[in-house]
């Protein structure tokens, strides 16, 4: 008897030991508690001495529950309703409404202006980003019209913020969802045959795709915590190797990565990865992940960030560890306008916006210009020389060349139709209005030298 309880607890220790160390949360290693406490992460014996599900409780005491994150979403909308709106993006597989707050001087109106989107507590354990979400958008109430960047982001962004897209996992104080599925591996994937059956995905993944269809971003974020990291596409590789894996818009990436890196309080200064930052890929690799999944599918360019060494700090924490990502959370945003290269493409015998094609020279990735404004917005490193294309199937295709600074740019392009003998649509604008149109002086810069190629 004596030799079976051995048995048992070695057993047990050994199945249930994962359950304390410390993890990466894009999730190379499984890891449900986020609780870290290196003095007794070796200890099998530690298990026993308190039951797991109350001390996953004592963790998360002092943090929102679901009910208290949906009452402060309405809290928030209740004083700040004039540059917010609150809505639903779905339900988790428990039936709790995926809140998401916008905020803009012109919440829920399309405007030709980029969108950007934060996504907290993708793994429920992993609950910090869902807290900061809330500081985020009461900083950012607070202080519009007061403070020069919050007032940057409102007044030229569509920001929404998701704080939990898992809240069965965070009430569960569980990495994957109701399903016990880690929603960070449900996504479509580049590489690999999985996650394509639409049944099968899960509702809090699904409610994303169906996010990204309705609404153009052009810039994301995930925050997780377990590391302290700013990490960009790609993160697999075709042959399963732990090896820097870059994407198309590399420079891009990583210029994005180190302005959230070198603007936090020191995860620039890390030991473990240079600059803060880190490819998906060499850190370890995933596949069906959202952050690739949004590049590749949603024209979206989206960071996985790390912003806590530990998945689970203590709640008194919460408002220093705030204070490090705070002005990395708003230059981020604020990148959106403030760098890159930004326009709208109209046709020159109606000056009509046309849903035209954006195009790199040497950058396998083309965005689309918006179908109501044709505006586009294309993130780009600064420093570089790039020979930007606009094109649209019956349009004579207008390239032009730009060099860009630290500074963003606006480059707007006029296109021809291919042939005059085509039927032409009815012009919706005036003479007047077309005139006004082409006669802005970034119009005729776009014009004048896309005539030269």
């Amino acid at each position: 008897m004596a030799h079976l309880n051995s048995s048992l607890l070695l057993f047990l220790s050994l199945n249930l030991l994962h359950l304390f160390h410390t993890a990466v949360s894009r999730g190379g290693q499984p890891d449900y508690s986020g609780f870290v406490d290196n003095s007794f992460a070796a200890s099998g014996r530690y298990l026993f001495e308190e039951n797991h599900i109350q001390k996953l409780n004592n963790l998360a005491h002092g943090y929102m529950t679901n009910s208290d994150l949906e009452k402060a979403i309405k809290a928030f909308h209740g004083r700040c309703g004039r540059i917010s709106r609150i809505y639903s993006i779905g339900k988790s597989v428990l039936g709790v409404p995926l809140w998401a707050m916008e905020i803009s001087n012109k919440p829920g109106k399309e405007e030709a202006k980029p969108a950007f989107k934060f996504i907290g507590n993708v793994h429920g354990d992993e609950p910090v980003g869902r807290e900061l979400l809330l500081l985020l958008a009461n900083w950012l109430c607070d202080n519009y019209m007061k403070d020069p960047l919050a007032t940057l982001i409102v007044d030229n962004v569509h920001l929404h913020l998701l704080p939990s897209m898992n809240p069965d996992g965070f009430s569960l104080r569980s990495r994957g969802n109701a399903n016990n599925v880690d929603l960070n591996r449900d996504f479509p994937d580049q590489f690999f045959q999985m996650n394509d059956d639409l049944g099968e995905r899960q509702p809090e993944t699904k409610a994303i795709m169906n996010w990204i269809k309705k609404i153009r971003f052009t810039a994301s974020a995930s925050l997780h915590g377990g590391a302290l990291v700013a990490n960009y596409p790609w993160d697999g590789t075709q042959d399963k190797s732990k090896n820097y894996y870059a994407c198309p818009d590399d420079e891009a990436f990583r210029y994005m990565a180190k302005l959230y890196s070198g603007s936090h309080y020191n995860m620039s200064q890390s030991r473990e990865f240079k600059a803060g930052i880190t490819n998906g890929a060499y850190w370890y690799p995933i596949y069906g992940g959202m952050q690739d999944w949004n590049y590749i599918y949603g024209g979206c360019f989206e960071l996985t960030l790390e912003i806590s060494d530990n998945k689970w700090p203590p709640a008194n924490e919460l408002n220093t560890i705030w204070q490090y990502n705070k002005r990395s959370m708003l230059d981020l945003v604020a990148s959106l306008v403030k760098s890159g290269v930004h326009g709208r493409v109209f046709s020159s015998d109606c000056g009509e916006p046309l849903p035209a094609s954006i195009a790199i020279k040497g950058i396998n990735y083309t965005i689309k210009a918006g179908e109501r404004f044709a505006d586009y917005h294309r993130l780009l490193a600064p420093g570089h020389q790039y020979e930007v294309t606009a094109m649209m199937s019956g349009y004579k295709t207008r390239t032009t060349t730009i060099k860009m600074g630290e500074e963003a740019m606006q480059l707007d392009f006029i296109l021809e139709p291919t042939s005059s003998l085509l039927p032409r649509r009815p012009c919706k604008r005036s003479s007047m209005e077309i005139l006004e149109v082409i006669s802005k002086p970034h119009f005729q810069l776009a014009f004048h030298r896309s005539l030269v190629k």
